[in-house]
């Protein structure tokens, strides 16, 4: 059914007019004339019985203009609802973050978005991110802190690149050094974040690209608790430089780890040629500005 059509005949009918109504809905008399009766061929009955100066609704008419009413009333919420999305005053942004790096690269951003956006709901899942690649690609979540390299399957912005450093007791002998080589590490037990992160898989490539298979005494997921074991002597562990300044231990030291391919690179991730939300496309245009900033 035309809107136009169906809004010229409810106007005609609280106008009680077809004059007035021509000048509410901005057309000549004439068409508006035209309208109602191009309804009434697609009803398939007369809406209106012109009594003298005024215009009786029929049964057909009643039903159509009490339908219609609602109809109209639809789309325009419809519409609003659209602007709104359009300027970001409603809708959802699905993130998917990883635990080590967030809360220093991402826990600021979170705050400018929701200062800029009180709107939007933000839907957070928090995983490795082995995990966040599976949750995007099944586009259960718009976009994901991953680590580069990702599948060509994805686009991505580049976030912070961060070199990675060994954290080794601050009574070890190696711990004196600024740098240090993954063959100096070889005879040393090594704590890593669980299989899910890929830190984990980092350090076994670069172990391995030495000729070994690094000795795991602990896995973990949680920052701290990696740190804390590295304090009591249990062995080695590795975070982005980064994120080990922040967490400074008075029993750890971080040393530069010298090895080629074990560079951090934390991006924002999205399926390539999906559709991005108004809310997704914010965040990720915030994301572009805070690294120009």
């Amino acid at each position: 059914m035309n809107f136009r059509r169906l809004r010229i005949f409810v106007e005609v009918v609280r106008q009680d007019s077809f004059s007035r109504a021509a000048d509410i809905v901005a057309a000549t008399q004439s068409t508006v004339s035209k309208a109602v009766r191009q309804l009434e061929e697609e009803v398939g009955a007369p809406l209106l019985d012109r009594v003298g100066a005024h215009n009786i609704l029929t049964p057909a008419g009643e039903i159509v203009y009490r339908r219609g009413m609602k109809l109209l009333a639809d789309r325009d919420d419809l519409l609003v609802e659209l602007a709104e999305l359009r300027g970001l005053k409603r809708g959802t942004l699905r993130l998917g973050l990883p635990p080590i790096g967030s809360s220093t690269l991402f826990a600021p951003l979170f705050t400018a978005y929701r200062r800029l956006y009180p709107g939007i709901t933000v839907h957070l899942v928090e995983h490795g991110s082995d995990q966040l690649e599976q949750i995007l690609r099944a586009g259960e979540i718009d976009l994901a802190g991953l680590l580069l390299p990702t599948s060509e399957d994805f686009d991505s912005e580049l976030v912070r690149s961060e070199s990675l450093v060994a954290l080794l007791p601050d009574t070890h002998p190696l711990a004196a050094r600024s740098s240090i080589r993954i063959e100096d590490l070889r005879e040393m037990d090594f704590i890593l974040f669980e299989s899910s992160f890929s830190l984990h898989r980092i350090i076994y490539d670069v172990c391995r690209r030495a000729g070994f298979d690094p000795s795991v005494v602990a896995v973990s997921s949680q920052v701290d608790f990696v740190i804390e074991l590295v304090a009591t002597g249990l062995g080695v562990a590795f975070l982005p430089q980064m994120i080990a300044a922040q967490r400074l231990h008075g029993g750890v030291r971080a040393v530069l780890l010298e090895e080629e391919g074990t560079a951090w690179q934390m991006a924002m991730v999205w399926r390539r040629n999906a559709y991005l939300s108004e809310a997704a496309q914010a965040w990720l245009d915030l994301v572009r500005h805070r690294q120009t900033v």
